[in-house]
C-alpha cells in the first residue's frame, strides 16, 4: 500500500480542491503554480512526496489549454519527485467532445490528451461524467469514472416534483436520462437534434415522447453556450410543457451562455462545481451543487483500495 494521501492543486479550481480536502480532514498540498511573462509556467513542490499516494485536482476548463498544461507539468513535477502513485483528478475533461473523426481531416484530440497525461507520468484517472464512455479506452492506464447523476437525482427527489418527465437534450444523452428517469421512477423523453456545421449551434427538429401538461426536467452532460438547452426548452414549451427544468454536470457557461439561461424558458437550472462557477456566470435560476463529497469519497477509496464503483450500488 501507498504511504501517506497528499492533496495538490493547480489554478483551474483550487476551491473545489480545498472543499475535497476538507472533506478528506487533510491540508491542501504546498505548490507553487504560476506563469512567467514569457507565458511559460513553472512549478515546484513545496513539500516532499517520496513514495507518498498522490492526487492532483485540476480540471480542464478556462483557460483551457493553460489549465492543461499545468497538470502536465504538475505530474511531470510530481514523478521527478519520486511520488509513489499520482492519480489526475480532472473533474471535467477538456476537449471530451473532439472523441471520434466524424469528419475527413479532423483529429481526434481527446485520445491525444489521454496520450500526453499518460505520458506525463499519471498513474491513473479520476474525472466525472466524461461526454463519451469510450474516452476510457483512451488510456492504457486505469480510469475512474464518477457520475452525478444520484447528486442532481437526489435534489429533484428532494423537491418532491409530481408529474415529471425527464427529457433528453439529444439521442446521445439518453442512456443517462433514461437512468436518472429510472433513479426517480418517471417517463422518459427525447428531443431530436441536428448540429449545423462545428459552429456552436444545433437546430431542434422534434420532441419523441408525450410531455403535454407535464413538468419536464432536461438532462445533458455539459452546457457550452446554452443554446442546445435554451432552444430545447422552447420546443417542449411549444409542446405543451407545463414548467421547464433542466440538470447538467459541467457548467462551462461560455460566450452569452447565462444571458441566455437568463431569457430562456427554464424556471431552473441545476449544475454542479466540476468547473469554477464565480458570480459572473451566476442567476437566480442557476442552482449549484458540489462535487467535493463525491470526489473525496473516491480519492478515499483508491487510497485505501477499496471499491470505487460501490459509491453507486
Amino acid at each position: 500500500m501507498y504511504d501517506e494521501l497528499k492533496v495538490f492543486t493547480g489554478n483551474a479550481h483550487p476551491g473545489l480542491a480545498q472543499s475535497v480536502c476538507d472533506y478528506l480532514g487533510l491540508p491542501l498540498g504546498k505548490m507553487e503554480v504560476f506563469e512567467f511573462s514569457n507565458e511559460n509556467i513553472f512549478v515546484r513542490i513545496m513539500e516532499n512526496v517520496r513514495q507518498r499516494d498522490v492526487f492532483v485536482v485540476q480540471p480542464i476548463c478556462s483557460p483551457v489549454n493553460r489549465s492543461l498544461v499545468e497538470l502536465l507539468i504538475i505530474i511531470d513535477a510530481m514523478k521527478r519527485a519520486s511520488a509513489g502513485r499520482i492519480t489526475a483528478v480532472m473533474p471535467y475533461y477538456g476537449y471530451s467532445r473532439t472523441d471520434k473523426k466524424d469528419q475527413p481531416r479532423v483529429p481526434i484530440t481527446a485520445r491525444l490528451i489521454a496520450d500526453l497525461i499518460t505520458v506525463s507520468g499519471a498513474n491513473r484517472v479520476l474525472t466525472v461524467d466524461l461526454h463519451a464512455g469510450q474516452i476510457q479506452g483512451f488510456f492504457n492506464i486505469p480510469v475512474d469514472e464518477l457520475t452525478a447523476l444520484y447528486l442532481l437525482s437526489e435534489y429533484v427527489s428532494e423537491k418532491m416534483m409530481d408529474n415529471l418527465v425527464v427529457v433528453a437534450t439529444d439521442v446521445g444523452i439518453t442512456k443517462r436520462a433514461r437512468d436518472l428517469a429510472a433513479r426517480i421512477d418517471v417517463p422518459l423523453a427525447i428531443i431530436e437534434k441536428r448540429r449545423i456545421g462545428n459552429i456552436d449551434k444545433a437546430e431542434t427538429l422534434t420532441v419523441i415522447g408525450d410531455v403535454r401538461g407535464k413538468r419536464a426536467l432536461l438532462v445533458d452532460d455539459e452546457i457550452d453556450t446554452a443554446g442546445s438547452i435554451t432552444s430545447a426548452a422552447a420546443a417542449l414549451k411549444k409542446h405543451g410543457a407545463t414548467e421547464i427544468l433542466a440538470c447538467c454536470t459541467h457548467p462551462i457557461l461560455s460566450g452569452s451562455g447565462v444571458q441566455r439561461i437568463k431569457s430562456s424558458d427554464l424556471k431552473e437550472i441545476v449544475v454542479t462545481d466540476t468547473v469554477p462557477v464565480p458570480p459572473e456566470k451566476r442567476a437566480d435560476n442557476i442552482t449549484v451543487l458540489s462535487v467535493a463529497s463525491l470526489i473525496g469519497e473516491a480519492i478515499h477509496r483508491i487510497h485505501a483500495g477499496l471499491s470505487v464503483g460501490a459509491m453507486f450500488q
